[in-house]
């Protein structure tokens, strides 16, 4: 008998149809609404459905209770916080996801965000686009401090890079691979060290319920003058409000955020000029969307056959 299956991604197979190959012999439904699905949503399109191939939707307590076939979430990316994991657990249903098609595309943008940052590419663009021919002098990357919070599959890839680009690379992990930072010249030392002594601080932290992090006023006042800050990981990692009086008062040059609280975001950092602002687009490739959703459908299948 054909699985019945959901594709929450309102994107899926946007740029390469293959992955809808491997799902053609399955009964699909797809997100059609051109939007990120609400519980309710998520409950409606995957009733009666074994696997979901999903995004970053919710699939909390409600929804999962009032989903009793489901059977797995293939998650199309790395993040799994959007899934209650014990709730799963206790229903059977599998949770598999695709860790590591996002290394490189979250950790390039990471690298052309500091550069946008540290050379005002958006502020000159912004200038010109308005007529306006002035120019205002920025700073080189090489012999820069840069500390890194977080050094997984995504942090350890950005610090690698930035080391190659001539940067002095500091890293913060609760587990750290100390062997890894060895040969990759990257300096293991704790967050308060990174937050005074860095000139750049990129966010690279996974979700952990136990160990809950966020970069607040007290943090941002630790901060060197002028340091940049970088967050390509999750909104709840940064206060937006404390970020937003740092920069205003001058204490920090420049920020440059991917992810928000609230999405989509319309808040007060859109009314400054040293901040760099993109849409949750961190994954978002040509390449790297492939890869994921054809692992997703893999992972969905394989998560049927075991």
């Amino acid at each position: 008998m054909s699985h019945k299956v959901a594709v929450a991604l309102s994107t899926f197979a946007q740029y390469d149809k293959a992955p809808l190959e491997l799902l053609k012999n399955l009964d699909c439904v797809f997100n059609n609404t051109g939007k990120r699905l609400n519980r309710e949503e998520v409950v409606a399109l995957c009733q009666g459905c074994d696997g979901v191939i999903a995004g970053i939707e919710p699939y909390d307590n409600y929804v999962i209770d009032n989903l009793p076939k489901l059977r797995c979430i293939s998650r199309c990316g790395v993040g799994i916080d959007n899934i209650d994991l014990e709730k799963a657990k206790a229903k059977g249903i599998k949770v598999l996801n695709t860790p590591y098609a996002v290394i490189q595309p979250v950790a390039e943008l990471t690298i052309a965000m500091a550069f946008d940052l540290l050379r005002k590419l958006s502020y000159h663009t912004a200038l010109l686009k308005g007529k306006n021919w002035k120019k205002a002098a920025g700073s080189m990357l090489y012999g820069k401090d840069v500390g890194v919070l977080g050094l997984g599959r995504i942090g350890r890839r950005v610090a690698e890079l930035f080391t190659k680009l001539d940067a002095k690379v500091y890293g913060s992990d609760l587990c750290p691979d100390k062997p890894w930072a060895t040969a990759c010249k990257v300096t293991i030392t704790g967050v308060e060290d990174i937050l005074k002594r860095c000139d750049i601080v990129t966010i690279h932290l996974a979700s952990d319920k136990e160990n809950p992090f966020c970069l607040g006023r007290e943090q941002f006042a630790m901060m060197k003058s002028g340091a940049l800050v970088i967050n390509t990981a999750r909104g709840k990692f940064l206060d937006e409000e404390a970020l937003y009086n740092s920069l205003k008062s001058g204490h920090l040059a420049g920020a440059a955020l991917d992810v928000f609280t609230e999405e989509p975001y319309s808040g007060k950092l859109c009314e400054l000029d040293n901040v760099v602002l993109t849409p949750h687009l961190a994954t978002l490739t040509v390449e790297s969307r492939a890869s994921m959703e054809l692992e997703a459908a893999q992972n969905l299948i394989k998560g049927f056959s075991e």
